[in-house]
């Protein structure tokens, strides 16, 4: 059975499909969501291990979890292991489970050495980890990729040394840095990391619904498979997934239930956010819920132009009741 509730050291998550943070996505209102439609553990936003040393309010602000199911991992970047140490500590009585990214490809990130431009230097690798281990109360995972470019493929030797380091689970991006999020996710390597550490490994990488999901568990044994931008207008997956692994009938959601989560995480970032920047980042979130639907560009671009949630609201009732 490929659907089962996984344990990150001492901490048991329900199940053992998670969803991966993702940078201006996975927010507080998008994680309790997603914990709704079945994701067994869900991650902040990526935050600046600095930006929390130099007391940020902003960064802080996003590791509210005012409400929030538990448990929560919070994900923190940067490549100075005394200031990373500083950041898990200041984390410990805040998240579940602490995770650092090594494996984020952004230009503004792998500029300052952070990221994925760490796998380039598994010494530093090692001495992170080790750090943010010494201080930590909780769990510490660890999320990686494939490597820098094909001649730099370490995610098996980055594996080994993160688990010395004594790192409490791993997750495995099946792709390069170099690759960014093109070309197809090699899902053989994730099977490599698994058959060298003893730790849980946690695959990540073109998983869009219940048969890849299935195909990624038999291919590779990992222990639980995180879900990025398949989650994107989607946060249903979750619980689709669990229903193909268990044998059961898939649900998709129908109009009324797109319209019921569209509505709650507009309240939801109200409350956080206030009206003005709600309504602005409602508009990336309906685009994803509204994509491969009829005349979706067109109520794309028109929900761009309006600038009050109750107009949204209203011209997506009109266009769902003639769909």
């Amino acid at each position: 059975m490929f659907y089962h509730k996984l344990m990150i050291g001492n901490v048991e998550l329900n199940n053992n499909l998670l969803l991966a943070p993702m940078a201006g996505v996975t927010d507080l209102a998008f994680r309790k969501i997603c914990k709704e439609c079945g994701a067994g553990f869900v991650e902040t936003e990526m935050v600046s291990a600095k930006a929390i040393f130099y007391g940020d309010d902003k960064t802080i602000s996003m590791l509210n979890t005012d409400g929030e199911k538990r448990p929560i991992s919070m994900q923190i970047f940067g490549n100075e292991p005394d200031v990373m140490a500083y950041a898990a500590e200041f984390l410990n009585d805040k998240a579940d489970i602490i995770d650092i990214n090594m494996g984020c490809p952004a230009p503004k990130v792998v500029k300052n050495g952070d990221g994925s431009k760490l796998l380039l230097d598994l010494d530093l690798v090692y001495e992170i980890v080790k750090s943010v281990v010494a201080v930590s109360k909780v769990p510490v995972t660890v999320k990686i990729r494939k490597g820098w470019d094909d001649d730099h493929i370490v995610a098996v030797e980055a594996a080994k040394r993160i688990e010395e380091a004594g790192a409490s689970a791993i997750t495995v991006h099946g792709r390069t840095r170099s690759q960014f999020y093109s070309g197809v996710a090699d899902w053989d390597i994730i099977r490599q990391v698994k058959e060298n550490v003893s730790i849980p490994v946690i695959g990540n990488g073109d998983v869009i619904d219940g048969k890849s999901a299935e195909e990624l568990f038999a291919k590779t044994g990992v222990d639980g498979i995180m879900i990025g931008r398949a989650t994107l207008g989607n946060p249903w997956i979750f619980n689709e997934i669990a229903s193909y692994l268990k044998g059961e009938e898939v649900k998709k959601p129908n109009n009324a239930e797109i319209i019921r989560i569209i509505l709650w995480q507009y309240d939801m970032l109200i409350k956080e956010k206030g009206e003005y920047t709600a309504v602005r980042e409602m508009r990336k979130h309906i685009g994803w819920y509204l994509k491969g639907m009829p005349s979706a560009k067109i109520i794309k671009d028109e929900v761009n132009k309006l600038e009050s949630f109750s107009e949204i609201l209203q011209l997506l009732k009109k266009y769902f009741e003639n769909i």
